[in-house]
């Protein structure tokens, strides 16, 4: 199709549909709604089916279901629907349910300003439900990050079947640039393995601890089974100790494990810099701007744009770390993902937090002033 001027929303859209994206629930809010739209209208043309549920709680469970039964699905949100998906995101996490969730970040707490934009829910996503399991976090900058990281989201949904974030916010979802979304370059797309049909169904079942269990549809030539109770690899119900144990062991090695996996970062490392600007989503597009002019006054930066948040790239962040003196991490909340790096700062290492939460972004010259010159 060549260029076109589209908005964050449908890109998110068409990298769904781009990763055969097939059943999509969810309930209007700013500023995802037009997700919905896009979703509503473009789904059915290729055969999947949108609903627009009756509320968030309704959505996101009619989603685990049709995951369950070998649909790829997609649903979306912002800060108070998360609030409401918790619960069934440990489902989800519990039944190692392959979905996307969108969460596209408002100015909170509470309902807030629905439609101003913040970077409000990073901590929120991470720890949303009950258990504390790990969680895989995309975090785009651009119209063009937002479908790419759409499609790799779903990828990673299917290989290590588990619910996947995809942390956006007001800005991205709802700015309109000018993409080539056939230029955008996209890994094999990734499907579920499935068990082999006639074998004994064991929905849970692996040797080691990171293993990702075979798939079974529900539904198909295989009896199943998917509880929200604790349970064992056959999928009942368990009070064992040990069984209990190792089944939660086992929710957290399969992400732990892929860390290198799934850790997307940008870098943009200067020799003998001593300065280095952790950034994600939004805020990073002014970093790129304030690098550019501490660089053009003789300042040696550099600087790491995290588009996987969760699990934390600690391969990547440790040796961009090396010689640097002080870190400086500006987001648009007041102080979250700097909890993160603060567990991997050495001693002599200054870390710099620049935050605002007043529904403003931060500009180039409020990082240089506040992160460097302070």
């Amino acid at each position: 199709m060549g260029l076109e001027f589209i908005e964050g929303n449908e890109a998110i859209a068409r990298g769904a549909l781009k990763a055969n994206c097939n059943f999509f629930a969810g309930y209007p809010i700013s500023p995802t709604s037009s997700i919905a739209n896009h979703m509503l209208s473009k789904l059915p043309r290729v055969g999947g089916v949108a609903i627009m549920g009756e509320d968030e709680i309704a959505s996101i469970g009619m989603c685990i279901g049709a995951a369950m039964t070998g649909a790829k699905a997609l649903t979306a949100t912002s800060g108070p629907g998360m609030s409401l998906y918790s619960e069934n995101i440990g489902l989800a996490v519990g039944g190692e349910t392959p979905l996307v969730i969108v969460n596209a970040q408002r100015q909170g707490p509470a309902i807030g300003s629905s439609t101003k934009g913040a970077e409000g829910d990073i901590l929120f996503t991470r720890w949303c439900t009950s258990g504390g399991q790990p969680m895989i976090v995309l975090s785009p900058a651009t119209v063009s990050e937002a479908y790419e990281l759409t499609y790799r989201a779903f990828n990673f949904a299917e290989k290590y079947r588990t619910p996947v974030f995809l942390l956006t916010n007001k800005e991205i979802c709802l700015t309109r640039e000018t993409v080539d979304l056939e230029r955008v370059e996209l890994p094999r797309l990734v499907d579920r393995k499935r068990a082999t049909i006639g074998d004994s169904c064991f929905p849970n079942r692996f040797k080691a601890l990171h293993e990702v269990p075979e798939f079974a549809d529900i539904g198909g030539d295989q009896i199943t089974r998917f509880t929200t109770s604790s349970h064992d690899e056959a999928g009942y119900s368990t009070s064992n100790p040990e069984v209990i144990q190792k089944m939660i062991d086992h929710y957290a090695a399969k992400i732990e494990s892929a860390e290198e996996d799934i850790a997307l970062v940008k870098q943009d490392i200067e020799v003998g810099a001593e300065i280095l600007m952790i950034s994600y989503g939004i805020t990073s597009r002014s970093v790129a701007v304030a690098i550019k002019k501490m660089r053009e006054q003789g300042y040696k930066v550099s600087s790491l744009t995290l588009q996987s948040l969760y699990p934390v790239p600690r391969t990547t962040l440790s040796k961009a770390l090396v010689g640097i003196k002080r870190v400086v991490v500006p987001e648009m909340n007041m102080g979250q993902y700097i909890q993160e790096i603060q567990r991997l700062i050495h001693t002599g290492v200054e870390i710099i937090g620049v935050n605002k939460m007043d529904t403003t972004l931060l500009s180039p010259d409020e990082i240089i002033e506040r992160g460097v010159l302070s």
